[in-house]
């Protein structure tokens, strides 16, 4: 869960290409999420992530819609850093050092 705008909002975490990238749970097409089990978000080849309700396409290193019912329509990024294997949300107006 993410607070955004003094609203909490379920998010979730992949790694994908070496890199960890994070988004709110929300499919662009229908605010539903998108996870067909819970905690599972990647298509059986595990190369993109798929709403489980339409079957939209996300690239994973973007949120960028690339086939579906999201019509051009990413998914909203969340700010995370990594450190010590450890991921952190940052939060909204603060910047991070270096």
């Amino acid at each position: 869960m993410v607070d955004r705008q003094g609203v909490r909002e379920p998010a979730f975490v992949v790694r994908f290409g070496g890199r960890v990238h994070a988004y709110l749970n929300r499919c662009a097409h229908v605010p539903v999420e998108l996870d067909w089990q819970q905690g599972e978000f990647f298509d059986h080849s595990g190369l993109y992530l798929i709403c489980a309700t339409h079957g939209a396409l996300y690239a994973p290193e973007s949120g960028l819609c690339l086939g579906g019912r999201c019509n051009g329509k990413g998914l909203v990024a969340v700010a995370v850093i990594e450190q010590d294997r450890l991921i952190f949300v940052i939060e909204e107006g603060r910047q991070s050092v270096g």
